[in-house]
């Protein structure tokens, strides 16, 4: 049995214990996650500039319940609620790590173990690169600033303005 097997074994074993498993995590945040840097004028920092990454996953009140789970398995974030005045029933709610270091120690780490499986794979390496560089202080410079800008522009089909 290779090294793979056993961890698939762990986890199965683990998820009959009442954990989490794992791949279900990957599939939850492939299906319903993302990952996002923001980029704020902000006159008190440096550049003139706050670059903000975000890890977030949303569910409508009835799957609550998933974003708390996935909340205790990480253990940092906050949920937070986002009432709707539109057609829908329920309103949203968004699990969200904005810490660095918990991005850096809990999320980035977990991802790199267990890769998702859609194009938000892509989006997960661009937001390392933009994470390391903000380990780096490239963010407090203007060159480092707009690297980060190219970067994050080519994430979740957006565009970045500054």
């Amino acid at each position: 049995m290779d090294t793979l097997d056993r961890s698939n074994n762990q986890i199965f074993a683990d998820n009959q214990q009442g954990r989490l498993n794992l791949w279900w995590i990957v599939g939850f945040v492939d299906g319903e996650g993302y990952f996002s840097i923001s980029i704020f004028r902000n006159v008190t920092s440096k550049s003139g500039f706050q670059v903000f990454p975000e890890f977030v996953v949303t569910q409508g009140a009835k799957s609550l319940s998933a974003l708390k789970k996935l909340q205790s398995y990480f253990g940092c974030g906050k949920i937070y609620e986002n009432r709707r005045a539109d057609n829908h029933r329920e309103n949203l709610y968004r699990y969200c790590v904005r810490s660095l270091s918990d991005i850096q120690g809990k999320i980035i780490p977990f991802f790199k173990q267990y890769n998702l499986q859609t194009a938000k794979q892509q989006d997960f390496l661009v937001f390392c690169k933009v994470v390391e560089a903000m380990e780096k202080r490239s963010h407090l410079n203007l060159d480092g600033l707009w690297e980060i800008r190219e970067l994050a522009a080519t994430m979740n089909r957006r565009k970045i303005r500054i």
